[in-house]
């Protein structure tokens, strides 16, 4: 449930907004199942105490959202209150017009939220933090074929971990987060088969042989909080490939509580690298979901980083990556099914 009390977190030292760059917050009242919509009212008061001259738009439209978001000053600063969709589907605005976010969580999956250190926070403090905290640079993976290129945040998901997904789209109301995930996982088992891939990394190729998915990420946990690469930074100048050869029903099922855990990696059907720009091929489609996002089954595409991207509001500051081998698992253990 949403705790709807407006009262500004400690960190408030002023009423008036400090910032003289154009400032819009915008709501998905979508977001979250639609308890969003709770939230408009509040956050209308909060702006008028606290940030007054700061506007609130409310759109459940993406169409419209984007257009309004057009409107603004380039390097103006935006708040969105909404999930990781809220924020996959802003992000081309936002980088066209080169657009500072700030993010307050609100939905099933956050994991973008989460990568910034906001998830969790609760809204008064989240918007403070989203209004008046300092930036960063952050960097963002694009899909690209020969007819479309399509920006994402956090993850790009290629084989049953999008069919996962998009299962997680359609599932029951009364589960959120990461447990309508699981339940997404456990239903798509039955669809399991794994597939022959091609991928090249960096214009080098890197694996020829059956997986379950080949997923990129370029935060550290996709699917509402599964810790699926630990190493991963947002703001390293790289993605990270998270593959998962070919496992049985029973093999996948045994692997999901390590992967919730972010204890998978040892695996020896477990693979991840970095890299800057990736090619796939498939022998057959496979289903894809940018962000937790469908997207319309490929069998070849490109993933490309672009680095530092776009200016977004952080509670955790820029770290160094450590120094990492190809593959991040340290000890392979027996393959099993």
């Amino acid at each position: 449930m949403l705790a709807l009390h407006s009262t500004p977190p400690d960190s408030v030292v002023s009423s008036g907004f400090g910032s003289d760059r154009p400032t819009m917050v915008l709501l998905n009242p979508r977001a979250a199942g639609g308890q969003a919509a709770a939230l408009v009212q509040p956050v209308r008061d909060w702006l008028a105490s606290y940030a007054p001259g700061v506007a609130l738009v409310e759109s459940d439209s993406i169409e419209r959202s984007r257009a309004t978001l057009q409107c603004l000053p380039r390097s103006s600063r935006v708040v969105l209150i909404g999930g990781d969709g809220t924020l996959h589907h802003m992000l081309p605005v936002l980088l066209t017009h080169r657009l500072v976010l700030g993010v307050v969580p609100l939905g099933g999956g956050n994991d973008t939220a989460r990568a910034l250190g906001v998830a969790g926070m609760a809204w008064p403090k989240a918007l403070e933090l989203a209004l008046r905290g300092p930036t960063r640079r952050m960097d963002v993976g694009e899909l690209i074929t020969p007819r479309l290129r399509i920006p994402f945040f956090s993850s790009l998901a290629a084989g049953f971990d999008a069919a996962v997904a998009m299962r997680a789209l359609a599932g029951p109301r009364w589960l959120d987060g990461l447990p309508r995930y699981l339940w997404a996982t456990l239903a798509e088992l039955a669809s399991l088969r794994a597939q022959r891939i091609r991928i090249a990394l960096d214009g080098e190729p890197r694996y020829d042989g059956e997986a379950i998915f080949a997923s990129v990420l370029n935060t550290r946990s996709y699917g509402a909080g599964m810790t699926a690469v630990p190493g991963a930074r947002v703001g390293d100048g790289k993605l990270d490939l998270l593959l998962a050869g070919p496992f049985g029903r029973i093999g996948a099922l045994r692997m999901l509580p390590r992967l919730v855990k972010g204890t998978h990696l040892p695996h020896a059907k477990i693979q991840t690298w970095t890299f800057q720009s990736l090619q796939f091929e498939s022998e057959r489609e496979v289903p894809l979901a940018a962000d937790g996002e469908p997207v319309a089954p490929l069998r070849r595409f490109e993933v490309r980083v672009r680095a530092a991207a776009v200016q977004v509001v952080s509670a955790k500051l820029p770290r160094r990556r450590e120094t990492a081998p190809s593959s991040n698992r340290p000890v392979s253990e027996p393959a099993q099914a």
